[in-house]
């Protein structure tokens, strides 16, 4: 629009009812939605801007496209946008992006979302595992102190698979087998005295000490105390690597006890548990090849870790602050 007609246009604003004024802000919101989720994906690209092809940094403007500033790199001649291989690529409806993070910090439902955000549910659902993509894996790269570790279990499930390994289960139902069996995921979750927590699905079935050499190893402190249950996988996995580790005897009704490091017990990851398990809970069974996004996105959340729609977007990107 010319800049005459656009005076003439915005001194008339004024003259509005309210109604009027409502109708024009909810025109303006998905295009005051795209402008700031474009300048916040080019700020958050433009420290790290390189050739996703030849991963070099010299590259220079090359028109614009969906919205986006497009570049063309020096050294191989590749064209790429800020969104390009990224979880994020080719997704459409950029200005309700932020909106949708929105409803992901409320913690709604994949419907709650699409008639929040005005888009179908099949896109919510999909938006959803792109922007956890990513989330799935901020975590803290070293847990130190007193580092408590205990393993909860899921029923598993194969929501969405086109073909099962074993019976289907009529609305959830319940495992085949009673106790700990390959009905079941095993999720181990450790957590220091600071609140740094870990946490991955170690697959079906009792904990291994294998798995607690790939998954809790490389980010233990070797001078951290180890606190966990009577299990023997910790005992044994503790011995083979020279990590202290003290045992809580559950089943004995042993609770806390006192130690010189401090107290020992293993009710802050207990905790952590119940809180994940109440939180899942709303989202009525989710699939097991998607519960280290679900980890993933309650650790964003846990304890006020991520409160801005910018925060999750940075790290949807792979840009972690912590």
């Amino acid at each position: 629009m010319q800049a005459p007609k656009f005076e003439k246009l915005f001194a008339q604003l004024a003259l509005l009812n309210q109604p009027q004024r409502q109708q024009v802000l909810a025109a303006l919101h998905p295009a005051a939605g795209l402008d700031r989720v474009v300048a916040l994906i080019g700020d958050i690209r433009s420290r790290a801007r390189r050739c996703p092809r030849c991963a070099c940094e010299r590259c220079h403007r090359h028109g614009q496209a969906n919205d986006l500033q497009r570049f063309r790199c020096r050294a191989c001649g590749r064209t790429f946008n800020d969104l390009t291989g990224t979880p994020l690529a080719r997704l459409r409806h950029k200005g309700k992006w932020l909106d949708y993070l929105d409803t992901m910090l409320d913690s709604r439902t994949v419907r709650a979302a699409a008639k929040r955000v005005g888009v179908h549910p099949n896109t919510a659902f999909r938006w959803r595992h792109r922007f956890l993509d990513r989330v799935k894996d901020d975590r803290p790269e070293r847990l130190a102190g007193i580092v408590e570790a205990d393993e909860m279990f899921l029923l598993e499930s194969q929501k969405g698979s086109r073909k099962l390994d074993r019976q289907p289960r009529k609305r959830g139902g319940r495992a085949a087998l009673r106790g700990i069996s390959h009905h079941l995921d095993c999720i181990l979750v450790a957590r220091d005295r600071s609140g740094q927590t870990i946490d991955a699905v170690t697959g079906r079935g009792a904990l291994k000490a294998a798995q607690l050499v790939k998954h809790l190893l490389p980010t233990l402190d070797r001078q951290a105390l180890l606190v966990t249950d009577a299990n023997a996988a910790y005992s044994a996995f503790a011995l083979a690597h020279g990590i202290a580790h003290q045992a809580v005897n559950l089943s004995a009704g042993e609770r806390v006890r006192n130690g010189i490091e401090g107290a020992i017990h293993v009710q802050n990851v207990n905790a952590y548990h119940q809180r994940f398990k109440g939180w899942l809970a709303r989202f009525h069974g989710v699939a097991s090849r998607r519960l280290p996004n679900y980890l993933g996105w309650r650790w964003a959340l846990d304890g006020g870790r991520v409160t801005s729609v910018e925060q999750l977007l940075r790290i949807a990107f792979g840009v972690i602050n912590r």
